[in-house]
Parts: C-alpha cells; structure tokens; sequence
C-alpha cells in the first residue's frame, strides 16, 4: 500500500515510479468524481497556505480549486503578502505556519528554500514551481498523456527549447521514472544539467525509457508521440537576454513541419502561457522589438486539432487535488 500521508511532494525524484502511477490513478479517480457531481470534501474545518513568490494563473486557480473541492480552507500570500525571506527566515516561516495550518504550497525560486520549508514545517509542503523543478505540472501532463494514449510506458516524447531549468529538468525525470523516452532537442547551450541527465539516464536503466539529447531537429522529430515546448524567457529580464534567446531557439520553435515529422497521432503540450499570437502584451512587446508573431510555437500549431494544452492545463487541478489529498491522509 502506498502511505503519503505527511510527505512533501517537492520533486518526482524522491518518489518511487510506483507511488508516481498510483497519485495519476488517484488524480484520475478524483477528476471522474467531479465530473460525476461527487463529493470530494474529505478535510472540512482544515486550512492550507498557498506562497506565491511568482504570481500564475493555473497554479494558483488549482490550488484554490482543488482545496475548495477537498473542504480546505486557503489562505493566499502573493509576492507581497509575507515576510518569507525578507524580514523572517524560511524556517522561522515555515515553524509559524506549521502550527496554522495543514499544508503550505510553496511557488517561487530555488529549490532550495521549498525544501527548507518542507524541512521544520512539520506538515506536507507542495511545489508549485521552483527554479529547477515542477512536480505538479509534470503529474498534469503525464495523466493527459495516459488519456490520450492508455499508457506511459513507451512514449516518445520530445522537448524543444530551453531546456535547462524546471520544465526540461522535471520532464527528464518524469520520463525516466516511467518507462518514457525523452529527446531534448536544442541548441548545446541549453541543454540540461550533466549530473542531472546522468542521473534520469541511470533510472531509465531500470525502467525501460531513455535520455537523449540532440540539436537535430528531425531526429528528434520523427515519430514521437508527444511534441512539447515552453516559454524562452520571463518578462522582467533584460532585452539582450531575450535577444539571445530568440536567435539561439528559433529554429527550435514547434511549426507545422515538426508536427507533420512526428505523425498525425501526435499531440502537442506546452505548460502555458503560450507566446503563439499578439494577444498578450508580451507578444506585443516581443514583435515590436524583435519582429516576431509567433515565439516558441506557431499559432497553427497551437490551436491545432492536435493540441491538448488546455486539457492539459484542466488536469493541474485534478492532480493537484490529489497530491494534496493523498498527503494529508486521504483514505484510499
């Protein structure tokens, strides 16, 4: 039996690949009963914090959903809303909102200091995102992946971009944990961590899946299953970072002509926010400066038939909930 009641979910790496399948099929399970109208209010009169030192839109929404579904109360401290760091230390933080409350999301930098947290906190701490990992995101995109093809074991799945912070750490790990092969495909420069991609390459060894990296685009093309990318870079940082970027990842943004090398049973992902159109002010702000429409993914792609982003961004909440419920002791 797995017992996840008081553990922290920080990273898919301090879980087995057992007890990563079994928070999917509890995600799946929770996310059935809320479309069948049932009651999944399991902890009423209990409370969880949500920090946010980076603001988001669907982490957040899930997190307020998924504990509203679950009976929790929350409490949401956004950049400005604690002294986390500033004027009281993680674990000083962590010790007084110990004694409040049941558990503590915490979104923001480095990994560091959520496993600071999770550390004196004494009750479960969850990663809504670091600098170097995002667990929540990965159980999302992996329960869309199961829906669309009926399993994990196997999968092709290719990443282009920059792949050197949370979303290309944690897919690695994801992959590797389950029995799925993973292709970075980008510029050598952007490639992930060595230690860590010897480290996904060692567990893959165990459970059938592979690590590779390339900057050939049809090699990593050509037949995967799962096409999936992500932002280049944040607003905030400076206009010659995003002009590096750009020329670096450009010929690494997900088109048509990728889509097509991989096959019509194909899907593509992306963790959003897409920079696909000139909806946004960032699109704006990018065309103006750097005369593009489009950045890491082509509007066609994006709003293809083949795209299962919003499925994908649907099912945070549904595996959020079940983090956060197996956690706090759900029974089974």
């Amino acid at each position: 039996m797995n017992d996840f009641k008081g553990r922290s979910f920080l990273k898919l790496l301090d879980f087995t690949s057992a007890e990563i399948a079994y928070m999917i099929d509890t995600a799946a399970s929770l996310k059935a009963a809320k479309k069948g109208g049932v009651s999944t209010a399991f902890f009423p009169g209990k409370n969880v914090v949500l920090i946010f030192e980076k603001t988001s839109t669907r982490t957040r929404c899930a997190f307020e959903v998924a504990a509203h579904d679950l009976g929790l109360g929350t409490t949401y401290l956004d950049p400005n809303g604690s002294q986390i760091g500033k004027k009281e230390s993680i674990e000083d933080t962590a010790k007084v909102l110990g004694r409040f409350y049941e558990g503590i999301e915490y979104r923001g930098f480095g990994q560091n200091k959520v496993e600071t947290l999770a550390k004196y906190a004494g009750v479960p701490v969850w990663n809504g995102l670091t600098d170097e990992f995002h667990p929540t995101q990965m159980l999302a995109d992996a329960l869309t992946i199961r829906e669309k093809f009926g399993t994990l074991q196997g999968i092709h799945l290719s990443y282009f971009g920059d792949a050197r912070f949370n979303t290309g750490n944690s897919l690695m790990v994801l992959c590797a944990k389950m029995g799925m092969h993973c292709r970075i495909c980008s510029d050598p420069t952007y490639f992930p961590d060595k230690k860590l991609v010897e480290a996904c390459r060692d567990i893959a060894m165990e459970t059938g899946g592979s690590i590779t990296l390339t900057s050939d685009i049809h090699q990593a093309a050509k037949g995967a299953d799962v096409i999936y990318t992500d932002v280049w870079t944040s607003m905030g940082e400076p206009e010659d970072v995003w002009e590096q970027r750009i020329n670096a990842l450009l010929p690494y943004r997900v088109t048509w002509e990728i889509m097509a090398e991989a096959g019509k049973n194909s899907i593509f992902m992306h963790c959003l926010p897409a920079f696909h159109d000139l909806e946004t002010d960032t699109g704006v702000w990018v065309h103006d400066r750097f005369g593009l429409e489009e950045m890491e993914v082509t509007d066609e792609v994006f709003r293809s038939p083949q795209s299962v982003v919003f499925d994908e961004a649907e099912n945070r909440m549904h595996t959020i909930k079940a983090v956060m419920a197996l956690t706090l002791g759900m029974k089974g």
